[in-house]
């Protein structure tokens, strides 16, 4: 039998808030993060807009001198941790209660710390190699989030990073989730972070014709996933950080369980480089692998929170995988892409998603996907268009579809003893 796994902590770091509770009210509110780019100058580019985090020293969190040797993602999911951390009781003295070596942390990111490497390079071709920042590569490498959570918090067990591109968070969390039902950790630190709102990044994907390009001038209606008038993502920032314990763990302590962890599920499309297998079979099968590992049949599921990124293929593409998964249940399902209002926060996104899955389990809604004004014929499912609704959630799934073909669901349910 399974290990039962459950949730004892969250935190948020986004472009809609940067608290469990901020998020939670810009969910139901509809509320957009997508304004214009105001960490560069961007007048150069046809992509003005992002999601940007707003509002966010990291010294209400963690040491201003910790801080300073930290990139902005790092900053992000330390932010994000300590939240978390502190709503599961297990702070003492700004380190982990209990047994650290039987505490990990397992984070996503895609890119690291992307800002650090644009200034490096800066220097590097203006000024010579003598002009680097001293701190480049420590700063700059995907795994420095973890890392630095691990030596912040005392967390002594396994610290992994998962980079599986847009898939990364949601991929991290599965990963922490084997973690804890091998027996090898009692309490894992997971979730996604990402901060890559620089010009190499939006030059990057303006180039790929991924991004909107055409609304600069309303950014708050340029995301709007599985609309007809969609003309790519929006790219954003955050982190999302769940506590998650063995059961056992987590009742021996007598900690507020806020939801179960119960099934993860991954697969490849082995298809193309950045574009999804628009038959939707490999996406389908990682949210019935999901599903199986979670021991629930598609109708026992209310709430889907999708990929969604407003791109033209990713949107009927999903649909078709939801469709592959969950059959007629499909048109039952309530299904929303918070990426309406945030963006796509890249690996960020997985650890923010499965927040509002779980905020959708314990308050009883459905986060709206905003922008949806006409849908585009071939997404034909309730994608909860432009207003939150309220109905009893037992059992949320999360999903998410990485360049390379990376597809990776959670499944998390109502908790009960």
């Amino acid at each position: 039998m399974k290990k039962k796994v459950v949730v004892t902590g969250m935190g948020v770091i986004s472009p809609i808030g940067n608290s469990v509770e901020e998020f939670k009210d810009s969910l139901k509110a509809g509320r957009s993060g997508i304004k214009g780019i105001t960490q560069f100058d961007a007048a150069d580019f046809a992509v003005k807009i992002a999601g940007e985090v707003t509002d966010f020293n990291p010294s209400d969190w963690i040491d201003k001198k910790e801080a300073r040797k930290m990139a902005r993602f790092t900053q992000f999911a330390a932010s994000a941790a300590v939240q978390a951390l502190e709503q599961a009781g297990l702070f003492a003295d700004r380190k982990i209660k209990g047994n650290a070596a039987r505490a990990g942390v397992v984070l996503g990111n895609g890119i690291g710390g992307f800002e650090i490497v644009s200034e490096s390079f800066r220097k590097l071709f203006d000024s010579g190699p003598r002009r680097i920042l001293p701190l480049t590569i420590p700063l700059m490498i995907g795994n420095e989030a973890s890392g630095n959570i691990s030596m912040l918090f005392g967390l002594k067990g396994p610290a992994y990073t998962q980079i599986t591109a847009c898939a990364s968070g949601t991929d991290a969390l599965g990963q922490a989730l084997d973690l804890i039902r091998a027996g090898r950790c009692d309490i894992v630190v997971s979730g996604g972070t990402e901060a890559c709102i620089v010009p190499f990044a939006i030059g990057g994907f303006q180039m790929l014709k991924a991004l909107s390009a055409g609304r600069n001038d309303e950014p708050q209606k340029a995301s709007r996933p599985f609309d007809s008038s969609r003309d790519g993502f929006v790219l954003g920032e955050g982190a999302g950080v769940l506590v998650l314990e063995s059961e056992e763990h987590a009742r021996s302590r007598g900690a507020l369980v806020l939801a179960e962890f119960a099934g993860y599920g991954a697969s490849s499309d082995a298809y193309h480089i950045t574009a999804p297998d628009p038959s939707g079979e490999g996406g389908g099968r990682a949210i019935s692998l999901a599903l199986e590992d979670a021991q629930l049949k598609p109708e026992d599921v209310q709430y889907y929170n999708a990929h969604g990124t407003s791109t033209q293929i990713n949107d009927p593409t999903e649909t078709r995988m939801i469709k592959i998964a969950f059959g007629d249940h499909a048109y039952k399902l309530k299904i929303s892409s918070i990426k309406s209002m945030t963006g796509h926060c890249i690996a960020g996104s997985g650890g923010l998603e499965a927040i509002a899955s779980i905020l959708a389990i314990r308050e009883g809604f459905y986060p709206p996907t905003i922008n949806l004004d006409n849908p585009d014929p071939e997404c034909d499912l309730d994608y909860v268009p432009n207003f939150v609704q309220y109905g009893t959630v037992n059992a949320a799934a999360s999903g998410s579809h990485g360049f390379g073909g990376h597809n990776g669901v959670v499944v998390f349910k109502k908790y009960e003893l």
